[in-house]
């Protein structure tokens, strides 16, 4: 490791203006997705409401005046790290819904009933290993710190895979369905593809954040992007901004049209249908 200093938990003094931009950029967006959240009321977008990645960047704006501080340091840390496996689960959650809502139970790679439990108890297991591993590393100890960093790459390398099999499923589903759609897919209330690509989207600019997160990692804790701090704020901070930023812009009620029709849930799927539109394709009278 190197050598002992002032800002060895950072490698760098961590910078204040850079975190308040973070700062501001999640708290308009937690705030925005809060609103719609209750708005919608599709309580499956908890995770993007909870300010997780806000906590983290007020963690790193403290740590410049208290650059010693371990438990600033840990809580930056996990918080920064932990946030996209939160995000995954609702991600996961609405390919479950919109194949429900759909339909299209018989396209899906998986059957249906497994698909959300699979991914999102996945999901859970992958935040906790690298929480866990987020954990050992604010430590003197230098056995322990390669620890944590060995835990945090299993973690890693498992969300990566995860999300992996996920665009793959996702994939399939959309050619199977476009080959041949249900009559529900037809009605043009739904946007199902819109929300498709809403959902690769923000998938692809995860599944980035992660491999830059493996490459961080490997590179040890005496590696170069360990030790200055412009990568977490464009290959971290920016790309999970813009993520939250698309998922708001392409909310799961793309899959509806806007404001000024009254909507039924659905209850299979928890997604909001036109009342015009039954759960066959009939019109309610």
């Amino acid at each position: 490791m190197a050598e002992r200093g002032k800002y060895d938990l950072y490698h760098y003094s961590p910078s204040v203006a850079a975190a308040a931009v973070a700062i501001v950029a999640f708290a308009i967006l937690t705030l925005l997705h809060l609103y719609r959240m209750i708005r919608t009321r599709l309580w499956f977008c908890v995770p993007f409401t909870l300010g997780v990645e806000l906590v983290g960047y007020i963690g790193r704006a403290t740590g410049h005046n208290h650059p010693e501080n371990l438990i600033l340091y840990i809580i930056q840390s996990i918080f920064i790290l932990v946030a996209p496996a939160l995000f995954a689960a609702s991600i996961y959650m609405t390919l479950g819904r919109l194949i429900r809502v759909t339909h299209a139970e018989a396209h899906s790679a998986i059957r249906v009933t497994w698909l959300t439990k699979l991914f999102v108890c996945g999901d859970v297991f992958t935040f906790f290993v690298q929480g866990g591993g987020g954990g050992i590393l604010g430590t003197s100890d230098p056995d322990k710190v390669k620890l944590g960093q060995n835990v945090i790459l299993g973690g890693l390398f498992l969300q990566i895979l995860l999300f992996s099999l996920f665009v793959l499923v996702s994939i399939i589903f959309h050619i199977r369905l476009r080959k041949q759609p249900t009559q529900e897919s037809h009605a043009p209330e739904l946007q199902w593809e819109k929300m498709m690509m809403v959902l690769y989207a923000v998938s692809a600019l995860i599944m980035t954040r992660n491999i830059f997160r493996v490459v961080e990692y490997i590179g040890g804790q005496d590696g170069p992007l360990l030790k200055i701090e412009w990568p977490i704020y464009v290959f971290d901070a920016l790309l999970m901004a813009g993520m939250m930023a698309i998922w708001f812009i392409g909310y799961p009620t793309l899959i509806r049209p806007g404001q000024g029709k009254s909507f039924v849930e659905d209850t299979e799927s928890g997604l909001q249908l036109p009342e015009h539109v039954s759960r066959t394709g009939i019109a309610v009278r």
